[in-house]
């Protein structure tokens, strides 16, 4: 900060002796010690303020950041939520419109009586009992 070398810090003891004199130039060094140590210690007052102020500043300025990603994201989810019903809401149409077309298909067929044929088929044509196969895991032979 100063640039004071030796020779100026002799030069200035000198005059310091021969104006205040042996007796009053031990409490003025004193005198200087002490303001020296205020000035030193406002200093480093004012210094660890600003530090104070400055990390408080960073916290609010990382605070910030933290809220303004925390927004996005947001945002980001919501507009995913969004297309996913709307990806729902598309297949539950779709599915509410098939469920729709066969019901008018259905409603549409016309009402046939009892099948005949089917009839013959199941009880063999006669009215007795019909021809079956064996049930799984039983012994019996077929019947015919």
């Amino acid at each position: 900060m100063f640039d004071i070398g030796f020779g100026e810090l002799l030069l200035i003891a000198v005059v310091a002796l021969v104006v205040l004199g042996p007796e009053r130039l031990p409490k003025a060094a004193r005198f200087a010690g002490l303001w020296v140590r205020r000035a030193r210690a406002q200093w480093y007052s004012v210094k660890a303020e600003l530090e104070r102020e400055l990390e408080a500043e960073e916290l609010k300025r990382s605070l910030h950041d933290t809220q303004a990603a925390l927004k996005q994201a947001q945002s980001k989810l919501q507009d995913e939520l969004g297309q996913a019903r709307a990806t729902v809401k598309e297949g539950v149409d779709s599915a509410g419109r098939q469920l729709d077309e066969v019901r008018r298909q259905v409603e549409a067929r016309p009402a046939a009586p009892a099948d005949a044929a089917g009839a013959a088929e199941t009880t063999g044509g006669t009215g007795g009992t019909a021809a079956r196969p064996p049930a799984e895991g039983s012994d019996e032979p077929p019947r015919s």
